[in-house]
Order: structure tokens, then C-alpha cells, then sequence
């Protein structure tokens, strides 16, 4: 059979979308790892599979899966291109949509069309409100706190754990070029108090409306966007008190725009999504 895809990227974060919603197909991990060879296959940091609604007050249901075929529960950048994606396939004709992850309920608005050429929509998302409790990022600890000291071999870094629907580790760094981001990422993805491991970002303070960041994804490796490690990386900067309520995060691949405004407040983040192609897999 042929089983049609899309592949996208949301500021070079790139996806392979599939739907299921027309079409009938059983996954299997080694399939998605064939896939997501870049040498051999198509290539892509994540793929996303599209469903009909479980919830009657959701627009569509999804899934996320790693490169090396684990499922992941949030990915903002995923959300976005998903929200342009279902009009793309003529799945719907709807701007506004309510879909339901494997992290909870997300809310995206395509405010423009043609942003940054005539393959690239603006969208706006909802991210839903971060946690801090460490039981639900999980992060292990007895005593809760916003900052924890970690060891990194030759020296003590401080680290903020939170969920964005994904268990994240927010470093701050003097220069997110100079820091050692890779040998850093590594202890801290297999520290036993992350029990599902993490993500890790790697943040620079430009000023309290402006920051650098990369982000070492748990499954993947470091990728040139993380749209909800952008997210965790300016609320962990508002609740230590040095960034405001609206944040443009720096990536590799581009920018976008978080607006957080504290506790028991849902996180916006806006940002480019790209159509890049569409093809068939002989299955």
C-alpha cells in the first residue's frame, strides 16, 4: 500500500507527518527508526501520526514519536506544524483547533499565512500551564526546591526541573557557545533523579526580554529548535526573578516568542511552521 506523508519543520526542527484519519496503518519502532535515518531514510527528529478525536471536545488527537522510536508526551514545535498541517491535507479548514497530546490539551491559532513566505504560517500555542511539582516532571528529591545543585564531573552547576508536558532541566550558562553542553547533557539524561530521563536547555541571559538557548533532546540529541524546551527555559528564568512576562528565545534554527506570566498561568509560545514536501511510502 501507499501511505502519503508531509514533512515539515518548525524553525529546522523537522517532522514526518503521517495521518490516520483517511488512512489505516499499524507503526512498529523499527519502522520509525528506518524512517528517521537521514543516510538511508527519510530523516526526521520526530514523527508525528494524526488521529481522529477520542475527546468530543477535541478537533483531533496525536501522537509523537522519537527518531530512535520511543513516544514522546509534548513538542511544541510539533504542535505548530501540526496546526498547519490538517488544513494542508484537507482534513480541516478550521484556524483555531483544540488537539489533544500525549501531554495534555493544546490550543493553536494560525495568525498568519504567508509569515515568512508562501510555505511558512505563524502559530500561536497554547502550551498549558508548566509544573514544578517534582513527583509529576518526575524529578527524585526530599527537599523541593526551584534550583538544584547538580555534580558535572569537574564542577557544581545549577539546574531548574520542570514539566512542559516533558520532563525538562534548565541550565543558565554565561555563553551557551563556550559551555560544555554535550558532556553537561549527557550526565544529566542519565541522572537516576530524572527516572524518565530529560531534556536539557542550555540558556543565556542576553537581557530580561532576550535569550540564547539550545536543547539536547532526550531520543534524539540536540536539535535547532525545541519549541517546549523554549517554553521551559523562560519559565524557569521568571519564577529565579531575571526574565519578564514576554521573551523572545534565540535557537539554532530561528526564533520565537513565549509569553508566560507567571504561576497558575497557561505558556504562549508564537513561531514559524514550514511545509517542505509531500510523498508516499510503499508499505
Amino acid at each position: 500500500m501507499q501511505l502519503k506523508f508531509t514533512k515539515m519543520h518548525g524553525l529546522g526542527n523537522d517532522f514526518l507527518i503521517l495521518e490516520l484519519v483517511t488512512q489505516n496503518f499499524n507503526l512498529t519502532s523499527d519502522l520509525i527508526r528506518t524512517w528517521g535515518d537521514r543516510r538511508t531514510g527519510i530523516g526526521f527528529d520526530q514523527l508525528l501520526v494524526v488521529h481522529p478525536p477520542s475527546n468530543p471536545e477535541t478537533d483531533f488527537r496525536y501522537q509523537i514519536f522519537n527518531v530512535d522510536g520511543t513516544e514522546a508526551k509534548q513538542c511544541g514545535n510539533g504542535a505548530r506544524c501540526i496546526a498547519k498541517y490538517v488544513i494542508h491535507a484537507g482534513l480541516t479548514i478550521k484556524k483555531t483547533l483544540r488537539m489533544d497530546a500525549p501531554g495534555g490539551i493544546v490550543d493553536t491559532s494560525i495568525l498568519s499565512d504567508v509569515a515568512d513566505g508562501p510555505n511558512t504560517s505563524t502559530v500561536r500555542v497554547n502550551m498549558g500551564i508548566p509544573c514544578t511539582k517534582p513527583s509529576s516532571i518526575p524529578f527524585i528529591t526530599d527537599e523541593p526546591a526551584i534550583e538544584y545543585t547538580f555534580d558535572v564531573g569537574s564542577q557544581e552547576i545549577e539546574v531548574v526541573p520542570l514539566s512542559m508536558g516533558n520532563p525538562h532541566a534548565v541550565v543558565i550558562v554565561a555563553n551557551i557557545n563556550d559551555a560544555p553542553v554535550t558532556e553537561w547533557a549527557r550526565i544529566l539524561q542519565t541522572e537516576s533523579r530524572f527516572p524518565e530521563g530529560v531534556n536539557v536547555g542550555f540558556m543565556q541571559i542576553v537581557d530580561r526580554q532576550f535569550v540564547r538557548l539550545r536543547v539536547i533532546e532526550r531520543g534524539v540529541g540536540e536539535t535547532l529548535a525545541c519549541g517546549t524546551g523554549a517554553c521551559a527555559g523562560v519559565v524557569a528564568g521568571h519564577l529565579l526573578g531575571k526574565l519578564d512576562d514576554r521573551v523572545k528565545v534565540s535557537l539554532p534554527g530561528g526564533k520565537v516568542r513565549i509569553m508566560w506570566k507567571g504561576e497558575s498561568s497557561s505558556v504562549e509560545m508564537t513561531g514559524p511552521a514550514t511545509w517542505v514536501y509531500d510523498g508516499e511510502l510503499s508499505t
